[in-house]
Order: C-alpha cells, then structure tokens, then sequence
C-alpha cells in the first residue's frame, strides 16, 4: 500500500463469534482507527461494547459513511442481501468482506454487481461450539487458515486489504474456488457437525433418564458431542445452502457405517480391526496439519 502505516475504520457487522473475535484481535491494532459494531441483538450490542469488541454500535445504513472496511459475520441465509445492500451504500475505496461457511451462493448472487471487485468472499477456518458475542475470543484464528474465493473477481486494493487484515490475525491465507470450497467443507466441518448433533439426539433418545448420561460420559463423548452445543440458528443455513455436497458427504458416511455394522452384526474381528486401522490413517493426515 502506498501508506505504510494505514489506518481503517472497521464496520462489524454480526457481534458474534466471530464478528466479535475478530473486533477483540483488532482492538490495539494500529491498522485499525474506529471500529463500528452493527447487530440487531440489542444484548449483542451491551456486551460488544462491554467487551471491548467495538467502539461504538450504530445501524447499518449510517455505519458504512465512513467505513474502509465493512466486515460480515451473519449467518449464510441472510449473508448475500446483506453484502448486496452495503455494496449499494458504499463507497468507491470501501473493501467489503464475508466469513461465510458456504461460498458458491454467496459468490453467485453478486456475481453481477457493479462493485464486485470491492468485495471478497472469504471463509476464515476457526470457532467453537459456543455463540455470542460472549463466546468472543482473543486469538481464536492464530495459526488458522482462511480461505479467499474468486480472488480474479477482486480488486488488486481490495485483496492486498483482507490479506492485511487476515494476516494481522495471525492467520494462513489459501485460495479456492467457491465449489471447490463447499465440497471441502461439506466433508471436513459440516459432516462432523450433523454427527455430532445426531450422536447427542441419539443418545437423548435411548437414555430417558439424563443423569446416566451426564454419570456415565466421558472425555471422548463429551470431545465427539462438543459440536452439538453449536447454533442451530447459524447451522440450519449451512445445511441448507451446502445441502448438495453435504448430502453426498453423509452418502458416504452412511457406507462406512453400514459397512461397520456388518462386521459387527457377523462379529468379525479381523473385519472391525481392517477398518479401525484403515480410519487411523487419519492421525498422519492431522499431525501434518497440527501447527
């Protein structure tokens, strides 16, 4: 950037998780002059600004006047409208960029719009199952990747902007395409979370009486059904809008637990063994990952 020292007044738009994450990291940035907390949860609102996430709460409309960078973190059903209508209001310099979890609707809604290339569609890997701008955390996307789609439908200003600002995060930047993505996606998060949410309703069925499963739980159930405590409210559009992929992936997974089964029905040691060997692959796969 022609500036070396710039500083950005930040529109956050969605005080949640991540909204608010990533407002506490930039708080002491000096990239960051003002940072401007948009949620219609007047609760979200007392908090963000209890926590120090922003600045100041205003409304949409009146928050991105004087924004260079107008952040979205909403939930995907609401996300794409969201972004048309503060590329409508925004001005010419403005870098708009999402943290959605599914990208190719996103990406094909605005596919057309006169200031695309003021937008970056982006998907920053990180969270937990907890939601709110409560659930804030400082430092959640140190050493997380984030992912940029159709970085060619971007401005050269508007990408070196989200590098800027996803590397003051601490975090590693990879580039994909918007299906690309989803496909991963619906593998690597979205099937974990649908397990996870269905072992709890699992469980909640078979044992009428809840104190045996809060007795009997262990580390590993309580590790595996983490994601169960998730937002239906943020899940539920995520689903709905990777339902192709996501429906391929639980395809998929539904074999290897038929297939489980088998063996376990025909109690066939050598079968079960074959297959808990082949899944602990998986650890090479993450340790190479693990920072």
């Amino acid at each position: 950037m022609s500036d070396p020292n710039p500083k950005f007044n930040l529109t956050i738009v969605g005080l949640g998780l991540i909204g608010g994450s990533i407002g506490l990291d930039l708080s002491n940035s000096p990239l960051i002059g003002y940072r401007t907390g948009v949620d219609k949860n007047q609760n979200h609102q007392q908090i963000a600004l209890q926590r120090g996430i922003v600045d100041k709460i205003s409304n949409l409309d009146s928050s991105i006047e004087n924004a260079d960078i107008v952040l979205l973190a909403l939930p995907v059903n609401i996300m794409a409208e969201t972004i048309e209508q503060v590329l409508n209001l925004a001005n010419s310099t403005c870098v708009v960029i999402d943290t959605g979890s599914t990208k190719s609707s996103i990406c094909k809604h605005l596919s057309d719009h006169p200031k695309r290339n003021q937008f970056v569609a982006t998907h920053p890997l990180a969270g937990t199952e907890n939601s709110g701008p409560q659930a804030a955390m400082a430092r959640m996307f140190e050493k997380k990747v984030t992912i940029i789609c159709e970085k060619e439908k971007s401005s050269s200003l508007a990408i070196e902007v989200a590098n800027t600002i996803f590397e003051a995060l601490g975090m590693k930047i990879i580039f994909m395409d918007p299906e690309e993505h989803d496909i991963h996606v619906a593998y690597v998060s979205h099937l974990s979370h649908v397990s996870s949410f269905l072992l709890g309703q699992t469980v909640l069925d078979i044992e009428k009486d809840k104190k045996n499963i809060f007795n009997l739980a262990g580390s590993g159930f309580a590790s595996t059904v983490r994601l169960a405590k998730s937002s239906p409210e943020m899940w539920v559009p995520i689903f709905e809008q990777n339902a192709v992929y996501l429906n391929q992936a639980l395809s998929e997974y539904i074999i290897h637990l038929q297939k489980f089964q088998n063996q376990l029905i025909n109690r066939n040691v050598d079968g079960l063994n074959k297959i808990l060997n082949e899944a602990n692959k998986i650890r090479k796969v993450l340790e190479g990952i693990t920072p």
